[in-house]
């Protein structure tokens, strides 16, 4: 080994040596910057979401998760800081609040689909009847709603039974679940004989096998009118953006419609 001392620039190659192999190449799974979207989507999205997002990403190379829960939990945790790109809610009450609360990028929300509400019953409840009217009856004891507080198709089933007169009669019934999706689950589990829940959970491959449903007429209801909101100053509001372009292509369009979303337009 030769006895000639180290140089400077030696040296400092020597030290750059081991944090040079010690570092790692980014993961090839790993999607691009601006390639990635957070969505707060409300319940009821939840059955036909998933088929959507990966369509989306076929279009666009866009990568989309989402997280689904009560738009009002959403909405409180998007105003709480929550890293989301986009909220596409049941409602538009919901988004309404985080535009207040300086969150979003628009002044108003954009409606997307509107919702339509359905009464569901297991085919072995024992009821021999499924309508409004049959709710009376002692042989109904219990009866899945959403939470009116937390989620736009609680509020919607909560507003369909005043306008008939039914709420007080059948408060005693209620199974209150923190979702529509919960609700669906209370009903097809048995936890309730019936439930009022959103068409697109009717419309599952499961709750179709498993029971029968009918439609609350809209005029007992307040519109169920769906909104979305870009976040203000996210990562991936671009690529929000064009999820909302998406969203109001027509085949989106059909594709919502067949599962249980009309358009608006």
């Amino acid at each position: 080994m030769s006895d000639r001392p180290l140089t400077w620039g030696a040296i400092a190659l020597l030290l750059a040596l081991p944090a040079a192999s010690s570092a790692q190449a980014p993961s090839s799974n790993a999607p691009p910057a601006g390639r990635n979207l957070r969505i707060a989507a409300a319940a009821d999205l939840q059955p036909l979401l998933p088929p959507l997002l990966s369509e989306f990403q076929q279009q666009t190379g866009i990568h989309a998760d989402a997280s689904y829960q009560a738009s009002a939990t959403l909405a409180t945790q998007i105003i709480d800081g929550a890293p989301f790109d986009l909220f596409l809610a049941a409602d538009l009450s919901f988004p309404q609040r985080v535009i207040d609360a300086g969150r979003a990028e628009q002044d108003k929300p954009l409606p997307y689909a509107r919702g339509t509400l359905v009464l569901w019953m297991r085919n072995d409840s024992g009821m021999t009847n499924l309508s409004l009217d049959a709710l009376r009856g002692a042989e109904v004891r219990a009866i899945a709603i959403a939470n009116p507080e937390h989620a736009p198709y609680g509020r919607a089933a909560q507003a369909a039974l005043q306008n008939l007169n039914l709420l007080d009669p059948l408060r005693p019934k209620l199974v209150i679940a923190e979702n529509i999706a919960q609700a669906a689950q209370y009903a097809d589990s048995g936890n309730a004989q019936v439930g009022f829940i959103s068409l697109t959970s009717a419309l599952t491959p499961r709750l179709r096998a498993d029971g029968h449903f009918i439609r609350v007429p809209n005029e007992d209801y307040p519109p169920i009118l769906q909104g979305a909101i870009v976040i203000r100053g996210s990562a991936g509001a671009a690529a929000a953006h064009r999820f909302l372009e998406f969203l109001e292509q027509p085949a989106t369009q059909q594709t919502l419609a067949v599962e249980g979303l009309q358009p608006v337009r």
